[in-house]
């Protein structure tokens, strides 16, 4: 396992600085430094502000600085925009301009300091935006919009500007308790979504819209084409100030947005992200996430697009999960899951039926939703034989439902939709119409739409049909906001899968920050007289890291020659496993340096002269402190335990298949501190290899419990070693049986 090394300031020195000298450290919280209580004892912190946001989305006053009106110049057309978006949020524009009198008829103002009045929103449509952030501090400005490009997606210099630009905004405020003042700055290298024309006429929750990449964001924009609403478009360019993280939260809070939508290329601060994600998961709005960067190709390309760091992508996939944030590929994905998110009601059964005119069709159907997995549960018997009222007896009616076709087309296509939605296991009826085939088509969708607007259960209708111009389709499916209409069975099934997981998660939610530990362990002090910066720790050094925190591990001594080995064999007993010990010796195994059953006093001082022997060779460059002898523990499944560092999130815990398999299989679960016992759990039940921990060809059960402990302890030792320890590997952890524990075999443990 890999870890980044750069340096920071460590745990304990950025404590005692908390602790004795009152300083504020570490990231400030949105809107206002962290104080001590507001960080958990790694120094970062566990709450967020909600940035006012309401003076930028719908403010009385906006000055357009660098407004025009000629011809042919490309500031005419975005003034032209704004000009319509301030009349229709009520908003007075001021254009400024050094040369101009009128921009489209409205007085115009040589500078930002002549303005008439204090503005709430500043427009800048200028090459350069610094000197104009300095002029709009000095006129307490609220907020910023820098279009201009050519900044951290550009390459050092524009970096350094954009240093200069993230200085001068930082100037312009001042912290305190009550919140920050000063200007907030949307962009650079941003565009003009926010001030599109969001119609107001459609009904029901909205959908609100995070982009890192303005263009990413137009499918889920023109939803309100098929009646489904939009509230606000947030596209963050390169979140020199304002970031995803601030609209999540603040988008989170709103009491007309059913759900939230993001187009991500990278994140800012994985912290301040977590948070955010954390206050939606809070008050249980859905946020459905495209996040790119899963491949190399993808990661680089979004870093020169952005200037943002990508996470590794099975951190951000295990991070965004440990908080609810649905992940989905496909731009079309964002815009079905969304759009489904924001309107459908709480599920009142975890049930799925499949609904169709076909057999075919059905099981079809029925396969892709149980491969997504959907639960399609049998009807029962009674409810077959109620459905056989109207379904001749020769169809299946179980689950999928298949009609035959002609029942749709009259009085029975109405009772046998109502029977299903009656049934009180059933949640999700999905009914797949492959094509127009009038009058059978229209008068089922009239059916759905009609049993939709009388229950609470989701409707779902796949209109797989290529064309979409029918009356069924365009004026009926789509005027009803209670069905849910797609175009494909694969993205039916995923939305639906979300809907089903996201209600279930937000009913169990307990925020991890919540319980997060604020202040150290007596084990951290235990642990911080064995940290050696910039080394790594020999085997026995790390095994009392690890038994510092709790973590068991077995019976050993160092010995450094063949008579304290067999002394040593003895106080252990036998049979004695022994190894080479030394800070630079990472595997063991393969340079021949362990040396596994042995049960005498002879094979005890002759592996001792073999292994100082082999380490001795010219050709192992290891740097020998002695031998461990080691009780042999035995009859247990071999797991991997550690904790690494990622660039974005900071440390992370790892739990997966051990001994040789972890490099071989790869199947490990990870998660981000802090978590509970029952993420560790989760952890577990993500692996391929969970069934060995329950007991295979006759083995008894591994000690979960005594698993879930271990991962904890590691967690606690990432909270609070995190700026020391750079690594750690616990492998093999051996899982013994139900009741007897877990130990530690051998352990790696490098230093920052």
């Amino acid at each position: 396992m890999l870890g980044s090394t750069h340096g920071t300031l460590t745990t304990d020195s950025r404590r005692a600085r908390v602790i004795a000298c009152g300083e504020q450290p570490g990231p400030a919280v949105h809107g206002r430094p962290a104080a001590p209580d507001d960080l958990d004892v790694s120094g970062r912190p566990l709450y967020a502000d909600v940035p006012d946001l309401d003076r930028f989305f719908r403010p009385e006053s906006v000055a357009v600085v660098g407004a025009s009106d000629a011809e042919g110049r490309p500031n005419t057309g975005v003034t032209r925009q704004l000009v319509g978006w301030a009349e229709r949020v009520g908003a007075r524009l001021h254009p400024v301009h050094p040369t101009r009198e009128t921009v489209f008829g409205l007085p115009c103002f040589p500078s930002v300091a002549e303005l008439p009045e204090q503005v709430d929103l500043a427009v800048l449509l200028v090459a350069d935006p610094l000197p104009v952030i300095e002029q709009l501090a000095e006129t307490k400005v609220k907020f910023a919009v820098v279009f201009a490009s050519g900044f951290a997606e550009t390459g050092e210099a524009g970096a350094a500007a954009q240093e200069r630009l993230a200085a001068a905004v930082a100037r312009s405020g001042r912290s305190g308790r009550s919140g920050r003042e000063g200007v907030r700055l949307l962009g650079p290298n941003t565009n003009l979504n926010a001030f599109e024309h969001f119609r107001d006429d459609l009904p029901g929750p909205a959908i609100a819209l995070i982009t890192q990449s303005g263009h990413q964001g137009r499918p889920v924009f023109a939803l309100q084409e098929l009646g489904v609403r939009l509230s606000h478009w947030a596209p963050t360019g390169n979140e020199v100030d304002l970031e995803t993280a601030d609209f999540l939260s603040y988008f989170a809070e709103r009491p007309e947005v059913g759900a939230i939508a993001c187009y991500v290329e990278g994140l800012k601060d994985g912290r301040s992200f977590l948070l955010a994600a954390d206050r939606a998961a809070r008050r249980g709005v859905p946020v459905v996430v495209v996040k790119v960067g899963r491949t190399e190709t993808g990661a680089r390309t979004a870093a020169s697009h952005t200037g943002k760091l990508t996470g590794a992508d099975e951190v951000v996939d295990a991070a965004m999960r440990q908080y609810g944030v649905i992940r989905v590929d496909g731009l079309d994905e964002l815009q079905d899951t969304a759009a489904l998110l924001a309107r459908a009601r709480p599920p009142q059964a975890d049930g799925v039926v499949v609904y169709s005119i076909s057999g075919g069709t059905g099981a079809h159907a029925a396969d892709l939703a149980t491969r997504a997995g959907l639960r399609l549960p049998p009807l029962s018997a009674a409810k077959q034989a109620e459905l056989h009222q109207w379904i001749p007896e020769y169809l299946n009616v179980a689950n999928p439902v298949d009609n035959g076709g002609h029942p749709v087309g009259d009085w029975r296509g109405r009772k046998i939709i109502d029977a299903i939605l009656d049934d009180p296991a059933v949640g999700v009826l999905i009914c797949p119409i492959t094509g127009p085939f009038p009058p059978l088509s229209d008068r089922l969708v009239q059916d759905l739409v009609d049993a939709a607007e009388r229950t609470d259960k989701l409707v779902c209708v796949v209109w797989g049909s290529p064309v979409g111009t029918e009356p069924a389709y365009r004026d009926v499916l789509l005027g009803s906001s209670r069905v849910a209409t797609f175009r494909t069975l694969a993205n039916c099934v995923t939305a639906v899968r979300a809907h089903l997981d996201h209600h279930r998660f937000v009913s169990d939610y307990h925020s991890p920050f919540d319980q997060a530990p604020r202040t150290p362990s007596p084990s951290f002090r235990k642990a911080q007289l064995l940290i050696r910066p910039g080394q790594q720790l020999s085997e026995h050094a790390a095994k009392q890291l690890l038994r510092a925190y709790g973590i068991r591990v077995p019976r050993e001594q160092l010995v450094t020659s063949a008579a304290a080995a067999v002394r040593a064999a003895g106080l252990v007993g036998y049979p004695v496993v022994m190894k080479a010990s030394g800070a630079r010796i990472a595997h063991k195994t393969e340079l021949g340096l362990v040396k596994t059953g042995l049960t005498s006093a002879s094979q005890v001082r002759d592996a001792y002269r073999e292994l100082t022997d082999i380490a001795r060779y010219e050709g192992v460059d290891v740097d020998l402190d002695g031998v461990l002898v080691c009780q042999m523990v035995e009859r247990g499944v071999e797991m991997v335990v550690g904790m690494t560092h990622d660039d974005l999130f900071g440390p992370t815990v790892t739990v997966g298949l051990g001994g040789v398999l972890v490099e071989v299989l790869h199947d490990a679960a990870v998660r981000v501190p802090p978590f509970g016992e029952d993420q560790a759990r989760d952890m577990l039940a993500e692996l391929r290899g969970r069934p060995l921990l329950d007991g295979v060809r006759g083995r008894p059960p591994a000690d979960l419990d005594a698993l879930v402990e271990v991962v904890l302890r590691v967690q606690r030792m990432a909270l609070e070693l995190g700026d020391d320890l750079a690594e750690l590997d616990i492998n093999p952890l051996v899982v013994l049986p139900w009741g007897q524990g877990a130990v530690a075999l051998d352990a790696l443990a490098v230093c920052r």
